[in-house]
């Protein structure tokens, strides 16, 4: 029997209003299940939601009609059993393309059904299906139904306080990347805040468990099994599945369906049983097409869902447990996710003796070396089981680990928990650093003598220091010194003196240290830092050193000494002195020409010692000058150079430094919040 109760694509309208005149001849003829079921549509069912004229006929007329019905669908059957060569029904694409009538139902019921949603409509939840009574005695079909009144309030999900504190680490941490970061890196914790938040608002009492596998698993078959109702189509041909079915076992999940984009027309209820409803209460089940489809539409699907819902029955074959594309491409990278994961494998009853053991144990080997953890003795992790949806073995040990696992209602909590370790880990390349990064004292020092080097502090402070000695040496030498030094350099000729570098020259090498200054520590602070974040900060070193030559220059113009050097309080009792000296070798020497030429007493040795007085304690003065001159020329020359320094470093700190400092800050912040996203403490250095 097909499970798929809807039109052929094949078929037109015109067609299904033909079949309403004949209508009577085909439940006499005893026509096969698809034509009973048309029929079925086009008489309706008594009650308000039916929209037929035959509504308003009274519930005894409605009650022989259904019977009726009941009597031709059951030679339908019959005929169908009979012909053991007939091909499945077309995939669930023909369903995509015909829609049954708005308030059609395809239910066979006795008039006195036992059950009270026959016709009160408590399923109204938004499910284009309805429950088959489990004590009708026609075979159980999956039925379809309008929807009603608004679905019952349910209460929504509700984070703990950990997975709220990652998930606003997690919003946090995007939103200081985005100016650091491309789209593409954070796209996947987009999606993840994005779904979470979906989810949030979505029904807390619900887990929607979805069954995937690849072609020829046996998805369909333990979907209608779980559901005790032939619901998704099985058959030979593939792939057979075209689109998701959904099928629920409570009320309220209409949301959680509209949010995985399955239309109302492939919503299902299963058979109605309670036992199998307490047990599995909260259920959403969703059968899938094959991840290994020909079809591309299938394997896309396949992909959007599994993002959406809140754990995922994976289903192999004996034959296809270990093939590359299912570990590769889906159970390795879900590798976080075993806790919302069930590997089953199914069709063990192909296996002889301790076949299936042995297969088993394969697969769990190859699940370990997923990286996938296993839920064995207590441990969390994904559940492994073996059954055979044909034969019914091992179907209960499934039903009671989904019915413990759906009513834990920790599912979807621990989907999203989940879904943000793989984003962090994800993002880890980009957020966590090699080793211990920054900017130590000794790269900023290093730095800030680069650029003292370009302005030429070092030369500044000796230029400075010579000049305040040369102005000592002047206000202190004697004056026959000073006027040979004055002769020597008036009539010393400029050959042999070292020809000066031209200005230009002066200003490419500077320019040149700054630019080798800046390279180093944008290299030393990026060092260790992932690249994004290495990138981010060379890059501002280059924005920062963009006019630091110019700014350096004028720096150098403003700071530099110029001028003479201030002259200390000792000066003038050395001027004094020096002009004592050079006043007794003229005493002296006037005193021997007036004694030579007669008009005084001859007398040598008070004019002599006079001479020889002023002589020798000229160059003494101007010596013990030079010798005190020289710590205050020096303290004079450093502290030139002291403010050049000073000032070059102001303004590489400024324009450079300081750019670094605030990236460096910006990723110690994102590395402290990626490190609450993990759950990690965050080292930086």
């Amino acid at each position: 029997m097909t499970a798929v109760t809807d039109h052929d694509h094949t078929e037109h309208v015109d067609h299904a209003e033909g079949e309403a005149s004949r209508r009577p001849d085909m439940i006499a003829r005893g026509a096969g299940p698809r034509s009973a079921r048309r029929a079925t549509v086009l008489l309706g069912e008594d009650g308000p939601e039916s929209g037929f004229p035959e509504a308003a006929h009274s519930r005894a007329a409605s009650a022989d009609r259904r019977a009726s019905l009941t009597d031709g669908l059951t030679r339908g059957r019959q005929d169908d059993d009979a012909r053991t060569g007939e091909t499945k029904t077309d995939d669930h694409a023909r369903v995509q393309d015909r829609t049954p009538a708005p308030n059609a139902t395809y239910a066979e019921e006795p008039a006195d059904s036992a059950d009270p949603t026959a016709s009160t409509g408590a399923w109204d939840d938004g499910l284009i299906a309805r429950r088959v009574s489990a004590t009708s005695g026609a075979q159980p079909v999956p039925v379809i139904e309008a929807r009603g009144a608004a679905a019952p309030a349910v209460s929504p999900l509700t984070y703990d306080d950990p997975l709220r504190a990652r998930l606003d680490a997690l919003r946090e941490l995007v939103g200081l990347s985005r100016t650091r970061l491309d789209s593409p890196t954070l796209a996947e914790a987009g999606r993840v805040l994005d779904g979470a938040a979906a989810r949030r608002e979505l029904s807390g009492q619900h887990t929607v468990v979805a069954i995937a596998g690849a072609t020829g698993s046996g998805k369909s078959q333990l979907f209608n099994a779980l559901a005790g109702v032939a619901i998704s189509e099985t058959g030979v041909r593939r792939p057979t599945t075209a689109a998701p079915i959904a099928c629920s076992w409570s009320d309220g999940a209409a949301p959680l369906i509209d949010r995985l984009g399955i239309p109302g027309r492939l919503r299902r209820r299963p058979l109605h049983s309670p036992e199998a409803e307490e047990q599995l209460r909260g259920l959403v089940l969703i059968d899938l097409p094959d991840h290994d489809s020909a079809a591309v539409q299938h394997r896309e699907q396949v992909d959007r869902i599994l993002k959406l819902v809140d754990a995922v029955i994976w289903l192999v074959d004996p034959e296809k447990y270990a093939d590359a594309v299912l570990h590769e491409r889906y159970l390795r990278p879900m590798a976080g996710h075993a806790e919302v994961m069930f590997v089953v494998l199914n069709q063990i009853d192909r296996l002889p003796g301790e076949a299936a053991d042995q297969v088993l144990d394969d697969l769990r080997r190859l699940l370990d070396e997923d990286g996938i953890a296993l839920g064995d003795y207590g441990e969390p992790g994904a559940t492994v089981l073996a059954l055979s949806a044909l034969t019914g073995g091992g179907l209960g040990d499934l039903r009671e680990a989904l019915g413990r696992f759906v009513a834990e209602r920790g599912a979807a909590a621990r989907r999203v928990s989940a879904d943000v370790d793989a984003a962090a880990t994800g993002l880890r390349p980009v957020y966590v650093a090699g080793g211990r990064t920054g900017l130590s004292e000794e790269a900023r020092d290093d730095f800030s003598a680069g650029l003292a080097d370009a302005v030429g502090a070092t030369a500044a402070g000796e230029a400075a220091e010579r000049a305040w000695l040369r102005n000592a040496n002047r206000a202190c030498g004697t004056p026959w010194l000073r006027l040979w030094r004055w002769y020597r350099d008036r009539c010393e000729p400029p050959t042999g003196r070292h020809v000066l570098r031209a200005q230009e020259d002066e200003e490419a090498t500077a320019r040149q240290r700054v630019e080798q200054a800046v390279r180093t520590v944008s290299d030393r602070a990026s060092a260790g830092l992932p690249a994004p974040w290495a990138q981010t900060v060379r890059e501002a070193a280059v924005r920062g050193s963009e006019g630091l030559s110019e700014a350096l220059d004028e720096l150098t113009a403003r700071d530099a000494p110029t001028g003479r050097p201030p002259r200390p309080g000792w000066w003038p009792v050395a001027v004094l002195a020096q002009a004592s000296m050079t006043l007794l070798q003229i005493v002296g020497g006037l005193w021997l020409v007036g004694q030579i030429i007669g008009v005084m007493a001859p007398n040598l040795g008070v004019p002599v010692l006079l001479m020889v007085a002023g002589i020798i304690g000229g160059p003494l003065v101007e010596w013990s000058c030079r010798m005190a001159a020289r710590g205050p020329a020096r303290r004079y020359g450093l502290d030139a150079e002291r403010r050049l320094r000073e000032a070059a470093a102001g303004c590489g700190r400024a324009r450079v430094l300081d750019p670094l400092a605030a990236e460096l800050l910006r990723y110690r912040e994102v590395r402290e919040e990626y490190g609450r996203v993990s759950g990690t403490r965050a080292t930086v250095g």
